[in-house]
């Protein structure tokens, strides 16, 4: 729909009664998203924001706790005039409400109002937490009129032992969601393989809708071929036809948007090289908890044209076994040598955030490996502050060097917490959203990310003033240590917050490439436009004769027979 020249924004709503993601275990839900208000949202959220190259508020991501809450404030108001509060009409009236308001406000950067607006209601058709909004949108296909509204249903069509494919899940799903008042207008099956027409035939018999309403989505090389097939199946035509909409002139955003699209499918998958980064994490296990670190690394790798391969490392097991725990035996466990082989083996190491002292002095051991080895490292956010943690007990010697967090009596509190950002609840009580680092005038003529920076925006060095990324974080580096871990010139804080307090980019100048943020600069990549941070490490992976390319004219280097530089390859200028 973005190609056809129109403005679509998204809300996603989570039947859950958590108020927003903050408090989520990465385990129970994967990755809190942040936005630029601070919002903490599901992770969803940063699908739809890197997908449509958006930016979206707090408002677009929905929960019944937000609607509940809202409900129960007009009350307490008198906003109903005493009578009886229910979920009909007083709960579908708010989330209707909320839908239609948020859908009018622009997430483009335009300052015009949406064309379209793609609601996900998250769940199964069926569950008892979804039906007041289930519910809801029976009433508003009424309220906005049924030309302005299409209901596009996804379900799932197995596949038996023999490779047989089902349809009567989609039918009953079809079928009770019609019993609560929704026919589906578009039905899109997701399969393993490419559906067969006569299942087709069959689905559309037997759910009331038009054969060529039908669609299927297999399984794919890559999520970034999804748009494309599901384009060769016109479903912007069968929703424009829905909806009765026109494509309108063709705008930035739009113009060989699909073109754009296709280099960055095909390149996901025809890396001209290899390149492998270890991600030091504590939550390996599940792969949803580093979404968007995981995106942004692809990202990254899209625009240098590699291959890229991402070695999970848990955090624990790069650290050392005392004497208790090995017991009778000689040296370090099964899993403490693989860690590190997989860390040796690798092109680069990004050392992510997280929270708590499980796994810390892994990322610590990470970082010292990294400084003496000249290993290309990006720090994020905790990765970022036990960077300053080891150059700290190494370096200038403090031993006992450490953050609050993890040792409140720490002798040299390198990291300490923000007590205006910790005011005893867990949830929205951290540093959060979009927030200005400003780069430190004196540093700036060594500063690699500086550098990055100016070259992803297309901006002149010397007029790039401080960059914006979004936060997540209640510890900062002390104020106090700054003097000491500077006064030897070789880390150096090349940006901090716009009072100049807070810590927020520290680099080790003789180093092919050692930074840490203490932002997520993660939140804002997008296959078109990755993050310049990560594009750094990639690039510096590769050879640091790319990265030094890249900062001069803009070339990733990638072979001798393609022009592949930065702009045109993510779009930055020019109709590539």
């Amino acid at each position: 729909m973005k190609s056809l020249g129109l403005r679509v924004t998204a809300i996603k709503i989570d039947p859950y009664l958590n108020i927003d993601a903050g408090t989520f275990s990465p385990y129970e839900h994967g990755e809190t998203f942040v936005l630029d208000d601070g919002g903490e949202v599901d992770l969803d959220l940063g699908n739809y924001e890197r997908f449509l190259d958006i930016k979206m508020q707090s408002a677009n991501n929905v929960t019944t706790g937000k609607i509940y809450q809202s409900v129960i404030a007009k009350e307490r108001k008198g906003d109903y005039l005493g009578k009886t509060v229910q979920v009909v009409p007083h709960i579908t009236g708010e989330i209707q409400d909320w839908v239609e308001r948020q859908a009018k406000v622009c997430t483009d950067g335009s300052g015009e109002e949406p064309d379209i607006c793609v609601v996900e209601l998250g769940g199964t058709i069926g569950d008892i937490e979804s039906m007041p909004f289930v519910e809801a949108f029976r009433q508003f296909q009424f309220r906005v009129g049924r030309e302005n509204f299409c209901n596009i249903h996804v379900s799932l069509v197995v596949e038996t032992a023999g490779n047989e494919q089902k349809s009567k899940p989609t039918q009953n799903s079809v079928r009770e969601l019609r019993g609560l008042g929704i026919t589906p207008d578009i039905i899109v099956c997701r399969c393993k393989t490419e559906m067969d027409l006569s299942l087709k035939d069959k689905i559309a018999l037997f759910c009331n809708v038009d054969k060529s309403n039908v669609l299927h989505v297999h399984d794919c090389k890559t999520i970034y071929d999804v748009p494309l097939l599901l384009r060769e199946q016109k479903i912007h035509e069968i929703i424009s036809k829905r909806l009765e909409i026109s494509p309108k002139p063709p705008t930035e955003a739009s113009r060989g948007l699909i073109s754009k699209w296709r280099k960055v499918a095909r390149r996901s998958c025809n890396g001209k090289r290899k390149v492998s980064i270890a991600m030091i994490g504590k939550y390996v296990k599940l792969s949803d908890a580093y979404a968007s670190v995981i995106k942004a690394l692809k990202h990254a790798a899209i625009a240098a044209n590699v291959s890229l391969t991402i070695h999970p490392v848990e955090a624990e097991h790069l650290e050392q076994l005392n004497d208790e725990t090995v017991g009778h035996t000689m040296g370090h466990s099964k899993q403490y040598h693989e860690a590190w082989a997989k860390l040796c083996a690798s092109n680069g190491i990004l050392v992510p955030g997280g929270f708590g002292v499980r796994g810390v002095e892994g990322k610590v051991a990470a970082c010292k490996f990294a400084r003496l080895e000249k290993k290309p490292l990006l720090g994020i956010c905790l990765g970022f502050q036990s960077m300053v943690i080891e150059y700290s007990r190494n370096i200038l010697g403090h031993s006992d060097a450490n953050s609050t967090e993890f040792n409140a009596e720490t002798s040299y509190p390198v990291v300490i917490d923000m007590p205006e950002h910790n005011t005893g609840d867990l949830g929205g009580t951290m540093r959060l959203g979009l927030r200005k680092t400003v780069f430190s005038e004196s540093k700036t003529s060594k500063s690699t990310v500086k550098q990055l920076y100016a070259k992803c925006n297309n901006v002149h060095v010397d007029d790039l003033k401080y960059v914006e990324e979004r936060h997540r974080h209640r510890y900062e580096v002390n104020p106090e240590c700054i003097k000491e871990i500077e006064n030897r010139g070789d880390l150096i804080f090349t940006g901090r917050d716009i009072d100049g307090e807070r810590m927020e980019i520290v680099e080790l100048i003789e180093h092919p490439y050692y930074v840490g943020l203490q932002a997520h600069p993660e939140f804002l990549t997008r296959p078109l436009k990755p993050s310049p941070a990560y594009l750094g490490l990639i690039l510096a992976s590769i050879g640091a004769k790319n990265l030094d390319n890249f900062l001069d004219d803009g070339s990733c280097e990638v072979s001798d027979d393609e022009d592949l530089s930065y702009e045109s390859s993510v779009g930055i200028s020019g109709d590539n």
